[in-house]
């Protein structure tokens, strides 16, 4: 069975998401929201191309609902603020079935709900893939934390994981066995989000600054320090995860460089003064301290200069 009109996906939209919330003065089914905000928001929108970001011959449907919110959550949380709400536009091509849609409204729902999300509109087109496009909107109960404010001498620290979720791409695409990776599968396919370590690090006024790594630490690391700046970087054990390390010993690879150019892992990085690393681990319990800011650019790993640039969409 496919979902023959707008307004019957509309209306199937409707049995997942609810219409009413306290962010919403006016809710979906008008011409715009209108949003119940303080004098600021922090605003985000991503895009989930089937093809590009995901496949479906390893992605079930509500994997890829989950997937396409999480990514905005997290970048929300990078800011040290909460999510509140988002708009969801569709790219729809033919022969998705209603058990699909389904699936893919489940896997979208139940996150939405876990953080207290409402749906406030969105748009649905014909496509020749799947394309979901997710605009979302936060707020903080501290401040916004930003790129490029920290100075050197500062702590560099990660809160999740870093090359596991390349792991499971790798895996996914046939380069393992997928039961012998579970937890880097499930990195790649719903990686896990730091809402709560992200909004208590937001009402600390040392924190200099956070970012959410999504397209490596090669690639996000240089964007998060600002021009001018370097980063000398140490993995102590523990901080790559065990999965990660044997994928890389069974292949001989580093897993230091492995891990380091990463990509998808939406772990979060920060930074801070020296003296308040007692304060970032009291909010942020998994913290890893990865190094510290420089003053000379460049970035050193475990005293070697590396030169990758890490994931590119236009490379």
């Amino acid at each position: 069975m496919t979902l023959a009109s707008e307004e019957g996906f509309l209306q199937f939209i409707d049995r997942f998401f609810s219409r009413e919330s306290s962010h919403l003065l006016v809710g979906r089914g008008d011409d715009c929201a209108v949003i119940a905000c303080q004098e600021d928001l922090c605003l985000t929108s991503d895009l989930f191309l089937e093809d590009v970001h995901f496949r479906r011959s390893y992605f079930s449907a509500a994997d890829i609902g989950y997937k396409a919110l999480a990514v905005n959550i997290s970048d929300i949380a990078a800011m040290g603020a909460k999510p509140l709400g988002f708009t969801l536009n569709l790219m729809i091509p033919e022969g998705l079935t209603e058990s699909f849609w389904s699936d893919f409204f489940h896997g979208m729902s139940r996150l939405a709900t876990e953080h207290g999300l409402v749906l406030a509109g969105g748009d649905l087109s014909r496509s020749s893939l799947l394309g979901i496009d997710v605009a979302m909107w936060g707020q903080s109960r501290g401040r916004y934390l930003q790129r490029q404010r920290c100075q050197p001498g500062d702590l560099l620290f990660l809160i999740g994981e870093i090359g596991l979720a390349r792991v499971g791409l790798s895996v996914l695409e046939g380069g393992a066995d997928p039961e012998a990776f579970p937890q880097a599968v499930s990195a790649h396919l719903r990686p896990p989000l730091h809402c709560g370590p992200a909004e208590a690090l937001g009402r600390n006024d040392r924190v200099k600054g956070l970012m959410d790594v999504s397209d490596g630490l090669a690639r996000d690391l240089p964007r998060f320090l600002g021009v001018g700046r370097g980063a000398s970087l140490s993995f102590e054990p523990g901080t790559i995860h065990e999965e990660v390390s044997r994928f890389c010993q069974e292949r001989g690879f580093s897993s230091q460089e492995f891990a380091f150019l990463g990509g998808e892992d939406y772990a979060l990085l920060g930074a801070a003064p020296k003296e308040a690393w007692k304060e970032v681990l009291a909010a942020a319990p998994g913290a890893r301290h990865i190094g510290m800011v420089t003053e000379e650019p460049g970035i050193l790993l475990s005293g070697r200069p590396v030169s990758e640039q890490g994931f590119d969409h236009f490379g």
